[in-house]
């Protein structure tokens, strides 16, 4: 499994308008083989921060994710708002267990 976990921070805080393009994205990439989870979260004490987390069963599976047809909307919206900072890593997991 490969985890991508990460953070974008806009250049203001997320748009209302925001949350059509962000619905559109994240219902279009559930979709996608080989997508297990895929989510956004706005920060609720940092407005401009968008949090990022998504679960991919392999590396071939995230790599055609970013030739989606769906994505260059996702990639001009962001740049509508302005992205002041990216910070995405890909962590391949191992062995996972439930925590109990």
């Amino acid at each position: 499994m490969i985890i991508v976990s990460g953070i974008v921070r806009l250049a203001q805080p997320v748009p209302a308008d925001m949350h059509a393009d962000m619905l559109a994205v994240l219902t279009a990439t559930r979709t996608e083989a080989g997508c297990l989870t895929y989510s956004y979260a706005v920060d609720v004490l940092e407005p401009d921060l968008i949090r990022i987390y998504e679960e991919w069963e392999t590396r071939e599976a995230l790599d055609a994710h970013s030739n989606a047809p769906h994505m260059p909307a996702w990639r001009q919206a962001l740049a509508r708002v302005g992205v002041a900072e990216r910070k995405l890593v890909t962590i391949e997991a191992g062995a996972i267990a439930p925590l109990s």
